[in-house]
């Protein structure tokens, strides 16, 4: 055994090996693990000093990053085709504001197209549907008129509403008339003129008699106005084609909760 232990050592010690310029190679594992833990201890220390030396404001704004790069880089479909939607939208709604101002292409006839948009505000209407109703002797005209002062009344406050949620602006910065601002027409989105005359030429095409030249032309109007809105540079070709659609609902509310003649009657004689 004694003589074993020096044949041992001299062996180590002729091993090439065991020389200091290769003991790396001995322990590869180790060393890159030590390495690797030292690396991390020293890149956590940092990261830790600098936590502590930045404020929460900023450390907010360094976690909300990297998901706002996220979803501006990943987009989803969904928010790629109403993107492209609305600005399809906006540039049409401009090609088409020649009227929005004098220096337009159209802007002599800013003054004739504002008049046409005049017969889809509320206040008219409202006030030539209490004066048909004072002046009327009908119990049928009656009946007509207190349902039709419901609509004009349910569609300023609906459209009111709903231009207060979506708080959308025109196409052109156009401050709102006097008239707009009685209604609470004020915000572009869906467009009170559009739903108004929606609703009044359903209304007057179901209630009264009228030959097919009139029909046709109270259409055209409906139409028209709501072309005028896109004209002037008050509203977008979207809130136009809404407030059609709003209107038309409009109109079928107050179908299914339609005034008999007695509740009219009732009305009238409080009133």
């Amino acid at each position: 055994m004694p003589a074993s232990q020096p044949r041992s050592r001299a062996r180590d010690r002729n091993n090439v090996l065991n020389r200091a310029e290769f003991l790396s190679l001995n322990q590869p594992l180790k060393g890159n693990q030590e390495s690797r833990s030292s690396s991390r201890k020293q890149s956590g220390q940092a990261g830790a000093a600098g936590a502590q030396s930045t404020n929460p404001k900023e450390r907010r704004q360094s976690q909300q990053l990297p998901e706002e790069d996220c979803m501006q880089l990943n987009p989803s479909f969904k928010g790629i085709a109403f993107n492209s939607l609305l600005a399809i939208d906006i540039c049409m709604s401009k090609r088409l504001g020649v009227c929005a101002n004098r220096a337009s292409s159209w802007g002599g006839a800013r003054s004739m197209i504002n008049l046409l948009g005049i017969t889809g505000h509320g206040i008219p209407w409202i006030a030539g549907t209490l004066i048909c109703l004072v002046k009327s002797s009908t119990l049928a005209g009656q009946e007509v008129l207190m349902n039709l002062l419901l609509a004009l009344l349910l569609d300023i406050m609906i459209v009111a509403g709903l231009q207060k949620l979506a708080k959308r602006k025109g196409p052109y910065d156009i401050n709102p008339g006097l008239l707009d601002y009685l209604t609470m027409d004020t915000y572009a989105f869906p467009a009170g003129h559009a739903s108004r005359v929606a609703m009044l030429s359903k209304f007057f095409l179901n209630h009264l008699v009228l030959a097919i030249p009139l029909r046709i032309l109270l259409v055209l109007w409906a139409l028209c106005v709501g072309l005028s809105r896109v004209m002037i540079g008050r509203h977008h070709i979207t809130d136009v084609l809404s407030g059609f659609v709003f209107g038309y609902l409009q109109f079928r509310l107050v179908e299914l909760i339609w005034m008999s003649s007695n509740t009219c009657q009732m009305l009238i004689s409080i009133w």
